[in-house]
């Protein structure tokens, strides 16, 4: 079976972690702030905070942006659900907007759009999560212009985006938002086997992130409400939790973070290959904005016949293609139907849905096993 993404670990990366079983430090060790340093200056940022997940780290971020009971948090439907969920664990509402049919992200025009609707209406979001779906950033441009218009914070959702660019930067850099997201999960361009970051420059806000990811517990003086009783001595400020990283894991990373370049020009290779290979099946290949470079975390084709769709996914599963699906639309999960959302609120998306297949496409995969890709989907086309 050819998988639709897979992780690449080098022999560098084994002795990174080894090194660190061997040392003083698993967890609250010098790996972490290291990692989170290299990752800062590689984007661009002015500070990083490194969790355990990707999804701690938007929960985090929205939470370290005041999100909470009675506030509103719009996302894309075509993203995993740690998108909209980080807003429910805040008890907001969420609220979705649909999607640009040729980058998969979220539109900048049903976003005006609906930004002016909920301006008149007296209810508008207090967190926008743009979703940089499969690696391609967002407008971020008009995105960014448009939450300063109404005073909204963006939390931009990169998940999929570690080393893409845009505008002529790194994503990352926070030029358009108050906070970036980072995964690192296994499939991801590059893993710390689990774990996530938010990179910001607003060092009151890095502050507050590092804060809650840790319990709420500080043992600087300045932020405590008394004297320190001793070199002990901790408190408890605010309710975090334990999203914090271990030193396995940010040995792994920056690692990994040294092979991101070739990691992600052999994705846009492969990405350029099929694109030249499908121009001619009856499928869409994804669009690309030109002032985003993406990094190509996911290759997804649309069927031009949807009625095709199941039949072509299964053929293609059964010629040991692993391809996947993402995503289902968030809002028609049976937890967010239960708000009243329902088929037909955020048609781009549904039709995405109905047509999208995630073929294989990962740092690892070679031009024959590509071929092989090829191959198979034309063979489940035909």
């Amino acid at each position: 079976m050819i998988p639709y993404g897979r992780q690449d670990i080098s022999e560098e990366d084994r002795a990174a972690v080894d090194a660190v079983l061997r040392s003083d430090f698993l967890t609250q060790g010098p790996a972490v702030p290291r990692f989170e340093e290299a990752l800062a200056a590689r984007v661009g940022a002015s500070h990083a905070v490194a969790v355990n997940s990707a999804t701690s780290a938007l929960h985090m971020a929205v939470a370290a942006l005041g999100l909470g009971q009675g506030d509103l948090l719009w996302t894309t439907p075509i993203t995993f659900v740690a998108s909209a969920n980080c807003g429910r664990y805040c008890g907001a509402d969420v609220d979705f907007v649909d999607i640009d049919p040729e980058t998969f992200n979220m539109c900048a025009d049903a976003l005006e759009a609906k930004l002016a609707i909920a301006e008149a209406a007296g209810r508008l979001p207090k967190v926008i999560v743009p979703v940089h779906m499969c690696g391609q950033s967002p407008d971020m441009i008009r995105i960014g212009a448009l939450a300063r218009r109404y005073g909204v914070r963006v939390v931009e959702d990169a998940s999929h985006a570690i080393g893409a660019d845009y505008d002529g930067k790194p994503v990352g850099d926070c030029a358009h938002s108050d906070v970036t997201v980072f995964s690192f999960h296994p499939v991801k361009i590059i893993t710390t086997a689990e774990g996530g970051l938010a990179t910001t420059n607003d060092p009151a806000l890095a502050e507050r992130m590092a804060l809650l990811r840790s319990h709420g517990i500080t043992r600087d003086d300045a932020l405590m409400t008394e004297p320190s009783h001793g070199p002990w001595y901790y408190q408890q400020i605010d309710l975090g939790w334990n999203y914090r990283m271990t030193e396995m894991q940010a040995a792994l990373g920056l690692s990994q973070l040294s092979r991101l370049d070739p990691f992600v020009a052999r994705r846009r290779a492969l990405a350029d290959r099929y694109d030249n290979a499908l121009q001619e099946m009856p499928l869409s290949i994804p669009g690309r904005d030109p002032k985003a470079d993406s990094a190509w975390h996911l290759y997804v084709i649309r069927l031009h016949d949807k009625t095709r769709h199941r039949a072509v996914f299964e053929r293609l599963r059964d010629a040991g293609i692993g391809v996947n699906l993402h995503y289902i639309p968030v809002h028609l999960q049976p937890y967010y139907k239960a708000f009243g959302f329902a088929e037909g609120d955020f048609p781009q998306s549904e039709d995405y849905y109905a047509r999208a297949i995630s073929i294989p496409l990962y740092a690892g995969l070679s031009d024959a096993m590509q071929d092989e890709v090829i191959a198979a989907l034309t063979e489940a086309l035909s």
